[in-house]
């Protein structure tokens, strides 16, 4: 079962993802008021018991970033080995991963549009799958790190490249515009070691195939992620992972192919979905 946040009729809702609309879980949960804290709760399972057998009561939606009040976001970057040949630097796979922050404010939902800033029309994407973690913990070992995973699901974590080069070795001012991202469809659970370990990402644009690799390629895989970043903080449930991006993203092609209005970003991962926006330019 898959789990979304959605608006309908000005009032946003979560629940479980049909193949005809959605079934509305809030009123049933009023100590889960959004699909956070149900995640927070270890929820997932109980709201998939409660909306066995219910009818659909909202179709038409509007899907929202899938988690719009997670307190923290965390992403991987160059973790695929043509990823660090990109940057042509000479450099061996890295021991350390490269971390950044990103907040929920610079997400959007399946379907709705990615905002280029008139600031900069260097707005890319970056194809990823996003853990979302279940089970808190500190210094988690690698052998343990899939029991703290609660669900996973896709992210296009648009960057305004020029941004990203700001300061001297920081990019969070190129990774946060609003809505430059999206995060979705849903929630799936996580059940098996096979849902990431076989993973295979694959993003296009227009329907022009710009990224495809498999998870197991990544430098480091997401057990190792786990690991590291639980050795300087603790996780708690809630927190996204975003595990990292293939080659391939706008900014690397010759030339440069930056998104534009009007154009369609898709990130697909099967046995988690696909996740569809649209560009369009900010409404000043």
């Amino acid at each position: 079962m898959k789990f979304a946040t959605f608006t309908s009729g000005g009032k946003t809702f979560y629940g479980a993802v049909t193949d005809t609309g959605m079934i509305a879980l809030n009123d049933a949960f009023p100590e889960w008021p959004t699909l956070f804290d149900a995640v927070q709760a270890d929820g997932l399972a109980t709201l998939a018991q409660a909306a066995e057998g219910k009818p659909v009561t909202h179709t038409g939606v509007q899907y929202e970033m899938v988690l719009p009040n997670a307190r923290r976001i965390l992403c991987v970057g160059v973790n695929f080995p043509d990823r660090n040949a990109e940057y042509k630097d000479g450099s061996e796979q890295p021991k350390y991963m490269s971390l950044f922050p990103r907040f929920a404010s610079g997400f959007t939902g399946h379907d709705r549009p990615l905002i280029r800033p008139p600031e900069s029309h260097q707005l890319d994407y970056e194809g990823e799958v996003a853990i979302v973690i279940g089970k808190g913990g500190r210094r988690i070992p690698q052998a343990n790190a899939y029991d703290h995973i609660a669900a996973l699901t896709l992210c296009n974590e648009g960057t305004i490249r020029d941004w990203v080069r700001h300061a001297k070795f920081n990019v969070t001012q190129g990774k946060n515009w609003d809505k430059s991202g999206a995060i979705g469809p849903w929630l799936v659970p996580f059940t098996e070691a096979a849902q990431l370990d076989e993973a295979r990402i694959i993003t296009r644009v227009n329907g022009e195939v710009r990224q495809d690799d498999v998870l197991s390629r990544m430098m480091h895989p997401v057990r190792r992620e786990i690991e590291y970043i639980s050795t300087f903080m603790t996780l708690e449930p809630g927190d996204i992972i975003v595990t990292g991006t293939p080659t391939g993203s706008g900014a690397r092609l010759d030339p440069p192919q930056y998104l534009k209005p009007g154009d369609v970003v898709e990130v697909e991962v099967a046995g988690i979905g696909t996740l569809r926006n649209t560009v369009e330019d900010e409404a000043l």
